[in-house]
Order: C-alpha cells, then structure tokens, then sequence
C-alpha cells in the first residue's frame, strides 16, 4: 500500500461516522472490495462481511446496517459476552458480567438500571 493511499484510508478511519456503508460509498468514493479494510481499522480488528453484516474473528456480528439507513454495532468482551450496543434511532445499552459470564450489571439509553451484585 503507497503511503498516500495509506494516510487517506487513515483519514477515513478517524472521519467516518455511521452509516459506515453509505458514506464509505458516498462521501468517501470507495468500493466494495476496500470496506473491509478500512472497517477492520475501525473496529481495531480483523472483520468480515457477509452482506449487511460485519463480524469479527470469533463470528460475532460487530455492524449492521440496511439500505434504510438503519444500523446498529455491538462490542463484545473477550468471552464473546456483548457489553456496549447502540443503534441509529439513538438507542444503547451496557453490560457488566462476573467471571463466571452472568450479568450483573445492564443500563440503557431509556433509563433502566439492573444492578445484582
């Protein structure tokens, strides 16, 4: 990769707001075949994608997004636990778990707090 093309993938990593398809087509002039790589600097990690969908290396769909704009990302802790959702109506959650996997913790953007430790 020459270092021009390099620092302009960069540029789009740290530019590009979701819905990550769209304006990687739209804003940014990219094709298909470059979207991994840029979301693979996005989301800090190899990904793949399979239609709509991204998913990272233990298979676990990381982005969604349709044709209506809507979309939605999840992060997962190292056990594949999801601990961090958003989508773009606005809507997120949080996850906390104990070492054994079981939730402990779940907040969202409506205000729900479940706290069982």
């Amino acid at each position: 990769m020459n270092k021009k093309y390099e620092r302009y993938i960069e540029y789009i990593v740290n530019d590009i707001e979701p819905p990550y398809f769209k304006n990687m087509e739209d804003h940014y002039g990219l094709k298909e075949e470059e979207y991994e790589l840029v979301l693979s600097k996005l989301f800090n990690q190899p990904v793949t994608i399979k239609g709509d969908h991204v998913y990272d290396t233990n298979g676990n769909v990381i982005y969604f997004e349709n044709s209506d704009g809507f979309w939605y990302k999840q992060e997962y802790d190292t056990n594949g636990n999801e601990i961090y959702s958003e989508n773009s109506n606005g809507y997120w959650s949080k996850y906390e778990y104990d070492t054994n996997g079981k939730l402990i913790y779940h907040e969202d953007s409506d205000d729900l707090i479940i706290d069982t430790r």
